[in-house]
Parts: C-alpha cells; sequence; structure tokens
C-alpha cells in the first residue's frame, strides 16, 4: 500500500472517530440533563452548585455515579434485620436527650452499616459509599451527608465543646430517618429513582409510603417526637 493511501485510510478513520465522538455528546446534551435531573432530583442541584454552576462538569460526575453504581441490586433485608435496624435507631433518637453529639455519630455508624449490608460499599469508602446511595437513594442521601458531617464534626472537636449545636444535631438526625427508612424498606425500592416531585408527595403524617404511620411492613412505627423532652447539650 502506498504512502498516499496509508494516509488516506488513517484521515477517514479520524473523520469518522469525530463524526461519533460529536453525535455522542450532542446525544448526552439532549438526554443527559433531563435523564440526570429526574433521576437525582435536589442531588442534581446540589451537584451543580458544588460545581459553582458549571452543569456540564455536575453531569460528568453524575454520569460516572450511574456508570460506577447504576447496576447495584440492594440485598432484602430479612424481617428480624429490620426490627433490629428500626430498636437500635429507636435506641439512638432516646439517646439523642441526654448525649445529642453521641446519639448523632452512632446514627452514622448505623447508617454506614445498614448500607454496607444491603449491598453497597462499606462505610470505610465513606465517599463511595455516599456516590453510590446517591443513585439509588438520590432525595434522602444528603440526610446521611449531613449527618455524616457533624459527627465528623463533632469527632474533631473532641472535648473542647465546640461544634455544631443541639438544633443542627437534630435537624442532621431528623433529615437522616429519611434514608434510614429508605434503607429498611420492605421492598428496598423506596427511594429508587424517585422524582423530586414524587417525594414531596408523600405527607408528613404518613400518607405517602405509610412508614411513620404504622411501618412498610406493618410492624410498629417508630416516629420521633421532640415535643415530649428537650435534648441536653452534651
Amino acid at each position: 500500500m502506498s504512502t498516499g493511501m496509508i494516509i488516506a485510510v488513517i484521515v477517514i478513520v479520524a473523520v469518522v472517530v469525530l463524526v461519533a465522538a460529536i453525535l455522542t455528546l450532542r446525544a448526552r446534551g439532549r438526554h443527559g440533563g433531563p435523564d440526570l435531573k429526574r433521576r437525582f432530583g435536589p442531588e442534581y442541584e446540589r451537584t451543580v452548585a458544588r460545581h459553582d454552576g458549571d452543569t456540564q462538569a455536575a453531569e460528568r460526575e453524575l454520569a460516572e455515579r450511574v456508570e460506577r453504581h447504576g447496576g447495584l441490586r440492594e440485598r432484602p433485608l430479612e424481617p428480624t434485620e429490620r426490627e433490629r435496624y428500626a430498636d437500635r435507631w429507636t435506641a439512638v433518637q432516646e439517646r439523642f436527650v441526654d448525649a445529642p453529639r453521641e446519639a448523632v455519630a452512632e446514627a452514622d455508624r448505623l447508617l454506614a452499616e445498614i448500607a454496607a449490608v444491603r449491598g453497597y460499599p462499606d462505610g470505610g469508602r465513606y465517599e463511595e459509599q455516599l456516590a453510590a446511595l446517591s443513585v439509588h437513594h438520590a432525595d434522602h442521601v444528603d440526610g446521611y451527608r449531613r449527618v455524616h458531617r457533624v459527627a465528623q464534626d463533632g469527632a474533631a472537636a473532641g472535648a473542647n465543646g465546640s461544634g455544631a449545636g443541639t438544633e443542627e444535631l437534630r435537624t442532621a438526625l431528623v433529615d437522616a430517618r429519611a434514608l434510614f427508612d429508605d434503607l429498611i424498606d420492605t421492598g428496598g425500592t423506596a427511594g429508587r429513582h424517585r422524582t423530586h416531585a414524587h417525594a414531596g408527595a408523600a405527607s408528613a403524617d404518613g400518607d405517602g409510603d405509610g412508614r411513620r404511620a404504622g411501618g412498610t411492613d406493618g410492624t410498629r412505627s417508630h416516629a420521633w417526637s421532640f415535643g415530649k423532652s428537650h435534648p441536653k447539650e452534651s
């Protein structure tokens, strides 16, 4: 084959590759944004904000999360496991009254443990575990992020008493409860790929998915009210 022919073949191959790349980028531009917004809901907006409004960078990150963790299949929990975890969460809530920082730290560890049991990366790889959870529980993953952050801040503060205040700790724990409920849900699909609108449709009194009113599997609910007691600063 002559040198000219070789050059021609190389040029043709390069053009084909370039056209394919352009078509792929255009397809992502048409479908990636809306699809990712629907899949990630509020997590999409948080990711865009973290990238200082750079939508393309945020979508690249979210698309990579889906590529890495989209195929994950959650291991169902046995009824006895769900009940045991529910009892442990109730204990965390009760402990909050006298030791809010310790209770939040325990909630952080409990969420990491349940996620690992259900098939997510273990808690020792927090960022990877969080990314995987965001793919399948996008509406509620920020509750885990918040409770982990204040737990870590409390650990770093140590005995000097600095760190999050009681109200911030309480809010973090309440927000984390939503992910906890998703993770111990009977079918293991309560938080999968829900849109923000769907998540907002469930009312606070349990008219949505039933967990707050009576539990997903007919067991007792573990509702939490702060109206009966006031947590002490730890």
